[in-house]
C-alpha cells in the first residue's frame, strides 16, 4: 500500500507542477467571522472573539498554505496561537491553555464530547480534520455548556452539525504532499449540495492516507550532542521508531428544512499501525509501539432551528454519538524494537448525548440550558492475562442566561450555574471512587464603546475536574504507580481584558488569574524495581498571566502575533512551593505574508518557548529544559483552472519547517522533527 500511496502522491504533484495558466488571487478572508471554514480548505481570520465576560474564540487564517493534505487536529491546533501542544511520550499529541493541561480542555465533534473517555482525553495527532466544516477554539472558560471537565478551554470542530447556511462544496478535491523523507500524505473528498422547495441536502465524504519511514532527526542534535544523535537514529536521517502507516474516512449527510430546522448524520474514523519516539533523556525510555489502533465515531445531531413559542422564540439542539476504538500496544526490550516483552490490549466504547436549549428572555436577554451524559466502558488485556473492564458514567447540567441593560454605554451581563457528577461503576479488583459531584458557577460582563470599536470585559467562575479511569487505575505498562485514592480537582477562574478593532486589523489583550484546588500531577517515586511516576493531589497550583493577540493588514502584506506571559506556581499540602512540569513563562510566535515576483505568496512564522522544568525519572529531581525557538517558512501560488478541466483552482506550496533545523524540545528527550521539505498541490 505504501508505494501506491507514494504513486499517487506523485502523481498529484506531477498533475500540479505541469499547470501553465494565469494565477488568480486566494479569495479574501471574511472580515469578522467566529470560525474558519473547511473544505477543502480552513478559511478564517487571525481574529480573537469575544463572548459575554470572556476572550473565548481564537480563529486564524488556515489555508491550503498551512494545512497538509489528510490533516489532523494536531496540525490545525500547532497552527493556533496562545495554545501549546506537545506531544508525550505515548507518542500522543495534547493541549495546554493558561497554565491548563490536556484533560481541563474539552475537544467536541458534532457536539460529541470525545474527550470524555478512559483517559479524559483524546490524541491530537490521530484525530483526522479532513471532514471538518468548522473548527473553533475557546480560551478558558468561556461557558458552562461545554460539559464536565472544560475548566482551561474547549474546542469544537463541527462536520454536519449546526444551523449556519450550507454551501455548496466542490465536487471533487485531490491533494497530495511529498517531503525529502518521502513521507507521503494524500487525500481524496466529494460534495454535494441539492436544494428543493422543502430544503437542501447536504452530502459529503472523503478519505486520507499518512505514511513515512520516520520523521526527520535535527541536525542541530547531532552537533550538540553526538552520542544522543546516534543513538537516536538508525540511518543518520530519521528519527528511530516515528513511521507511520494510516488511512482515514468519513461521510456525512446533512438536511435542512425550509423552516430551519435541521439533522446530520455523520461517521467518521481512522485505522493506523506507527512506532512511539523514545525518550532521549533517560535510561530507561518507553520502547514502544502501536501495532494496531482504530478509532470510529458515529454522531448523530439535530435541531429545531429558531422556533416563535408562547414566551419569544427558542431552539433546541441534540447530539448523540458512539465513539469505538482499539488499541493495541507492544514493548520491546531494546531499542532495535525486535523481542516483544510486554504487551496491552484495549477496547473502548463511548455513549454519549448532550442536549442544548435557547431561548430569548424579552427583548434584551437570553437563557441557555445543557445537558450532557457520557458511559466510559474500557476492557484491557495485559500479556495474555484475564481482562480487566472499568466503566464510569459522568454529566452535567448547566444553565446559562445573558442580558442587556439600557445604559449609555451597551453592557451585556451573564451568568451561568452547573452541577456536574462522576460515578465508578467497575474498576476490576481495585477499589471504586465513590459517587462525586460539585457545582459550578460563572458571572460575566462585557461593555461596548466607540460603536463597538473597542470592547471591555470580565468574568470568574468556578469548575470541577474528576479524575479519569487512567490516572486512577493504569499502570501504563509499569511506568506509573496507581492511586484510586485520586480526588477531584477545582478550579477558580478570573479574567478581564479589552479588544480593539480597525478596519485593518485588531488587537486583544487579556488577563488571567486561576486557582486549582487539589491540582493533579506527577511525581517521582522511588520503588524496588526503580523510580516510577505517580499521579497525586497537589495541595494548589496557581496561574497568572497576560494573553496578547493581534492581525494587521496592509494592502498586500499581512502580520500577526500572540504571546502568553505567565507565572505558574505549585503549592505542596503545607504551603511550601514545588516545582511543576512543562510550564513556560513566556511562549508566543510573530508571523508575516507578502507577495513575491512571480504572482507567488510567501510566509514566515517565528516561534519562542521559554524555559520549563520536568521531572526526570532517573534521579526522582526536577531538570531544567532549556528555552528553544524555531521558524518555519513557505511559498505558495494559486492557479485558475476554469478553462482547463474539472478543477476551479490548484494551489502548490513549498513550506520548510524547523528552518534552521535546530533541536527542539515538545517535551524532556523527545525532539521535534528537524527540517522538513514539504511540495504539496491541491486541485479543488
Amino acid at each position: 500500500m505504501r508505494t501506491f500511496l507514494r504513486g499517487l502522491g506523485a502523481a498529484v504533484i506531477a498533475v500540479g507542477g505541469t499547470i501553465a495558466s494565469s494565477v488568480a488571487a486566494a479569495p479574501a478572508a471574511p472580515p469578522d467571522t467566529a470560525v474558519y471554514e473547511v473544505p477543502p480548505v480552513v478559511v478564517g481570520a487571525t481574529r480573537p472573539r469575544t463572548t459575554t465576560g470572556g476572550a473565548s474564540t481564537v480563529t486564524l487564517r488556515l489555508d491550503s498554505t498551512l494545512v497538509r493534505p489528510a490533516p489532523t487536529l494536531e496540525n490545525a491546533l500547532r497552527a493556533m496561537p496562545l495554545v501549546v501542544v506537545r506531544a508525550n511520550s505515548r507518542g500522543e499529541a495534547q493541549p495546554a491553555l493558561r497554565g491548563g493541561e490536556d484533560r481541563q480542555i474539552a475537544v467536541l465533534v458534532d457536539g460529541v464530547p470525545i474527550t470524555l473517555a478512559w483517559d479524559h482525553r483524546t490524541d491530537l495527532s490521530v484525530v483526522p480534520l479532513g471532514a471538518a466544516r468548522s473548527l473553533t477554539l475557546h480560551r478558558g472558560m468561556s461557558s458552562l455548556l461545554h460539559g464536565p471537565n472544560a475548566l482551561a478551554g474547549a474546542v469544537e470542530m463541527d462536520i454536519g452539525r449546526g444551523r449556519h447556511a450550507d454551501e455548496a462544496p466542490p465536487p471533487l478535491t485531490l491533494s497530495g504532499a511529498v517531503d525529502q523523507t518521502g513521507a507521503l500524505n494524500a487525500a481524496l473528498n466529494a460534495g454535494t449540495l441539492r436544494s428543493n422547495a422543502g430544503g437542501r441536502w447536504l452530502i459529503r465524504g472523503g478519505a486520507g492516507f499518512r505514511t513515512t519511514d520516520g520523521a526527520a532527526l535535527a541536525r542541530g542534535l547531532r552537533s550538540a550532542d553526538p552520542a544522543t544523535y546516534a543513538r537516536l537514529t538508525d540511518d543518520g536521517d530519521r528519527r528511530l521508531n516515528t513511521d507511520v502507516d494510516g488511512m482515514d474516512g468519513f461521510l456525512s449527510l446533512r438536511r435542512v428544512n425550509a423552516s430551519g430546522a435541521w439533522a446530520a448524520v455523520t461517521g467518521t474514523g481512522f485505522q493506523l499501525e506507527r512506532g512511539v519516539a523514545p525518550e532521549a533523556h533517560t535510561s530507561e525510555p518507553r520502547l514502544w509501539r502501536y501495532p494496531f489502533q482504530s478509532r470510529l465515531l458515529s454522531a448523530v445531531s439535530g435541531g429545531t432551528g429558531m422556533r416563535e413559542t408562547p414566551w419569544g422564540r427558542g431552539d433546541l439542539e441534540a447530539s448523540f454519538g458512539m465513539d469505538v476504538g482499539r488499541t493495541e500496544i507492544d514493548a520491546y526490550d531494546s531499542l532495535d524494537y525486535r523481542n516483544v516483552v510486554s504487551t496491552e490490549r484495549d477496547d473502548d466504547r463511548t455513549l454519549t448525548a448532550r442536549m442544548i436549549g435557547d431561548h430569548t428572555l424579552g427583548e434584551q436577554g437570553e437563557l441557555r440550558l445543557g445537558l450532557t451524559f457520557a458511559d466510559v466502558l474500557h476492557d484491557e488485556v495485559i500479556d495474555a492475562g484475564s481482562q480487566a473492564t472499568y466503566q464510569q458514567q459522568l454529566w452535567s447540567l448547566a444553565t446559562e442566561g445573558e442580558w442587556g441593560l439600557q445604559t449609555g454605554v451597551p453592557v451585556r451581563l451573564s451568568a451561568g450555574v452547573a452541577a456536574d457528577g462522576a460515578n465508578t461503576l467497575k474498576s476490576s479488583d481495585k477499589p471504586p471512587l465513590e459517587t462525586l459531584w460539585d457545582w459550578g458557577g460563572r458571572l460575566g460582563a462585557t461593555a461596548l464603546f466607540q460603536d463597538g470599536k473597542l470592547r471591555a470585559h470580565a468574568s470568574t467562575g468556578r469548575r470541577t475536574r474528576f479524575p479519569a479511569l487512567r490516572e486512577l487505575y493504569s499502570g501504563a505498562l509499569g511506568r506509573f504507580l496507581e492511586n484510586p485514592d485520586l480526588g477531584p480537582e477545582v478550579q477558580w477562574t478570573t479574567e478581564g481584558g479589552v479588544t480593539a478593532r480597525h478596519r485593518r486589523g485588531e488587537l486583544q489583550l487579556v488577563g488571567f488569574h486561576q486557582v486549582l484546588e487539589d491540582a493533579i500531577t506527577r511525581v517521582s517515586v522511588s520503588t524496588p524495581t526503580g523510580n516510577k511516576f505517580q499521579r497525586v493531589n497537589l495541595g494548589r497550583t496557581t496561574a497568572t498571566g497576560v494573553e496578547v493577540i493581534g492581525d494587521l493588514a496592509s494592502g498586500p502584506f499581512a502580520f500577526g502575533a500572540s504571546a502568553t506571559l505567565q507565572r505558574v506556581r505549585g503549592l505542596d499540602a503545607t504551603g511550601h512551593d514545588t516545582e511543576l512540569e512543562y510550564e513556560p513563562a513566556i511562549f508566543g510566535k510573530i508571523s508575516a505574508e507578502a507577495p513575491l515576483p512571480g504572482r507567488l505568496r510567501a510566509g514566515v512564522e517565528v516561534h519562542g518557548m521559554g524555559e520549563q522544568h520536568y521531572v526526570d525519572l532517573d534521579s526522582g529531581n526536577f531538570s531544567t529544559l532549556a528555552p528553544g525557538g524555531w521558524a518555519s517558512a513557505r511559498i505558495s501560488r494559486t492557479f485558475d483552472l476554469r478553462s482547463a478541466g474539472p478543477w476551479r483552482r490548484a494551489d502548490l506550496v513549498l513550506s520548510f519547517e524547523n528552518l534552521t533545523d535546530e533541536a527542539v524540545y515538545d517535551q524532556a528527550g523527545l525532539p521535534t522533527p528537524g527540517r522538513t521539505i514539504r511540495l504539496q498541490a491541491q486541485l479543488w
